[in-house]
């Protein structure tokens, strides 16, 4: 559902009006499957334009700053330190069990889920979607992917992912089946959307430990024969479960999930253009499944960074801070929050300085070229933007282009022949970004998220560089106006020695999906 308005001088009043209607009608907005939250009304398209511009073309907040590094200079011993790969830690891959599969001669009946949110965070559904089906001893049917209300994508399961090598991989773990039976073919999607359903599961906790699974969910399989789960968002617990489940969804996440292969052709072109400028026509050839040199072969190729940059007007309005773009972005930040989440933002509560200096405002893109910059990269880094949409467009990325002259995206690296299975689909575009994201040689994250904590979690598997920008300490400095390049810089390369991918070891009630090591990983 779309829901347009617009503001003009002489509708000022009515739109006003309905400005504050709006919050009213909102909660009777829900979803088929009878859940409603926040994030499903951040989906809305609410245009809520003022009789100024919604924002002006921000101004430089770290003018200072900005200057010295577009003339910064790096030595070769810095660039050689840079772009050296992380150090062996005495950790490989475990993500096979030390127990050998086994299947039980039965089933005890089929489980379905509806997954939620983007692309990572459907990811990691799946991965516990295997680990209950595991302890069930049920069959999965190939999960749902529920239309994202933010980038409004249907694609499915089989569009995204190889289907058939998931299947292959866990043949010997779990049951797995395309689609239910004919005696089965009632429980869809649309029959749990118009009533209370007795298959369908609506209760099950957030981190739910297994026996809760075992006590609530094994009953109605092994009385129906199925069981429907949604919502199934995180939904099963991080902690005290066996080993064997673990390494499960290790397996799931790190060996079975692979993207469909037009998605890692696209990937392995676009990799291809980065580590050999000199190849790239623009994304002239449509060919690239046939294009030249192996992703893999790393002699004569140069090499290049991804940069995750996660601003959109939802994040840039959730967060409360201030981002340069005047009063007018200001107020139209400060309305959609409202009309959106309705006050109940807990950061609107807080100074920008406040918010700041705790770390919880996202870096905006000169933020993150100051951070790279100061970092040691220079302006001959290549530079792979992995974004779907930032707020403010091309004059908010700018600034961080002129840092990084060479920064390239899918759009500047592909023709639209090559983008078009893929245009208008957020779930494939970020595909694209997170497999041409495992094949750089340094990640670096704007901000939190899901496919930050995703590829944090599989850079660590595969013990690929990813620094981990300390948003504590950025905030700090960059409220700091008298700080010179050169303090900035040594305080930058001295906060971040430590967070450039080494093996942190997961905590209770942490993901292990964002740290995989113990559960998904041994010491050699």
């Amino acid at each position: 559902m779309v829901v347009q308005f617009q503001f003009s001088p002489r509708g000022g009043a009515l739109g006003a009006l309905l400005l504050l209607l709006l919050p009213v009608f909102l909660p009777t907005l829900f979803s088929p499957l009878g859940h409603a939250s926040p994030s499903m009304y951040s989906g809305l398209d609410v245009m809520t334009k003022p009789t100024f511009q919604e924002w002006n073309v921000p101004k430089s907040k770290h003018l200072r700053l900005l200057k010295s590094a577009l003339q910064r200079q790096t030595s070769e011993g810095e660039l050689s330190d840079l772009w050296t790969p992380l150090a062996n830690e005495s950790w490989k891959p475990c993500a096979e069990s030390s127990i050998a599969p086994s299947l039980p001669e039965k089933s005890e009946g089929f489980i379905q889920v509806f997954l939620d949110g983007g692309l990572n965070q459907q990811r990691m559904g799946i991965c516990d979607a295997v680990a209950v089906a595991k302890i069930l001893n049920a069959t999965l049917v190939i999960p749902y992917l529920e239309v994202n209300p933010v980038w409004r994508d249907s694609s499915s399961f089989m569009d995204i992912f190889d289907v058939d090598h998931f299947i292959n991989v866990l043949k010997d773990d779990i049951r797995i089946v395309k689609e239910l039976p004919s005696d089965f073919s009632w429980s869809t999607r649309e029959y749990y959307a118009t009533a209370i359903r007795a298959t369908r599961v609506k209760t099950a906790p957030v981190h739910a430990s297994a026996n809760w699974y075992l006590e609530n969910v094994l009953p109605l399989v092994q009385s129906y024969g199925i069981a429907a789960i949604a919502p199934f968002s995180h939904r099963l617990t991080f902690d005290n479960l066996p080993m064997d489940i673990q390494r499960l969804r290790c397996k799931v996440n790190f060996q079975a999930l692979v993207f469909v292969p037009h998605i890692r052709a696209l990937g392995d072109a676009l990799v291809s253009r980065l580590r050999y400028p000199s190849s790239k026509s623009g994304g002239a050839s449509t060919n690239y499944l046939q294009e030249m040199p192996d992703v893999n072969d790393k002699q004569g190729a140069g090499k290049f960074v991804v940069l995750h940059l996660r601003f959109d007007k939802d994040m840039a309005a959730h967060s409360a801070c201030d981002f340069g773009g005047g009063k007018a972005e200001k107020l139209a930040l400060a309305k959609y929050r409202q009309v959106i989440w309705q006050g109940r933002v807990l950061n609107s509560q807080f100074t920008d300085e406040e918010l700041r200096s705790q770390g919880r405002c996202p870096l905006t893109p000169e933020e993150i070229g100051l951070l790279l910059a100061a970092l040691g990269f220079d302006n001959n880094t290549r530079l792979y933007l992995a974004s779907h949409k930032v707020y403010g467009g091309e004059a908010r990325i700018a600034t961080l282009r002129k840092v990084f002259p060479l920064m390239e995206d899918k759009k500047s690296l592909a023709s639209s022949e090559e983008r078009a299975q893929i245009k208008g689909k957020a779930s494939l575009l970020a595909a694209v970004d997170y497999y041409v994201s495992m094949h750089s040689d340094i990640f670096v994250s704007a901000s939190p998220g899901n496919m930050h904590n995703a590829l944090v979690g599989h850079r660590t598997y595969e013990n690929l560089k990813t620094i981990r920008p300390s948003m504590p300490l950025l905030g700090q400095l960059f409220l700091n106006k008298t700080l010179s390049w050169s303090e900035f810089q040594q305080s930058v390369v001295k906060g971040h020695e430590n967070r450039q991918g080494q093996i942190r070891i997961r905590k209770p009630k942490q993901s292990i999906y964002t740290y995989p090591a113990p559960d998904c990983m041994c010491q050699a």
